[in-house]
């Protein structure tokens, strides 16, 4: 028995970006102000830092400024940003990948452009939230 085709999402890829945003900030919430509250200040650095220096080593300074801590903010911005690029979009460049850095060092040049405007654009979602529910969390 064949299994029906699975269901496109009808949304435009900005409301899928936006989405998207809004859950991880909210899983973000969820942890508590103590845990999230420097969040909101890297988010807003991002685009700047991507633009000025490129996706690949804004990306790779982040992890760099985690020191090995898996829930320093740093390392939860890198990882969003990896849920979307590689995880989330499937119109990204690194669609299915496991690791955004990686796929960085191991795409074309025409995958890197393509990425770093992507990432650009999810970051504009990601920081509008982070300012919204983060900086101010008694908003709803």
């Amino acid at each position: 028995m064949s299994q029906p085709p699975k269901q496109q999402d009808k949304r435009t890829i900005d409301q899928q970006r936006a989405a998207h945003a809004m859950k991880l900030i909210n899983a973000r919430k969820e942890m508590g102000p103590d845990a999230y509250k420097k969040y909101p200040s890297y988010v807003d650095g991002l685009p700047a830092s991507i633009v000025m220096s490129g996706l690949g080593q804004a990306c790779a300074t982040l992890l760099a400024a985690t020191r090995g801590k898996q829930n320093d903010p740093h390392r939860m911005l890198y990882d969003d940003l990896n849920a979307w690029m590689c995880q989330a979009n499937t119109y990204s460049p690194y669609a299915n990948k496991r690791d955004l850095l990686t796929a960085i060092t191991e795409g074309t040049q025409r995958d890197y452009v393509r990425a770093q405007a992507e990432a650009l654009a999810y970051l504009v979602w990601l920081k509008k939230f982070s300012q919204a529910f983060l900086k101010n969390p008694d908003a709803e």
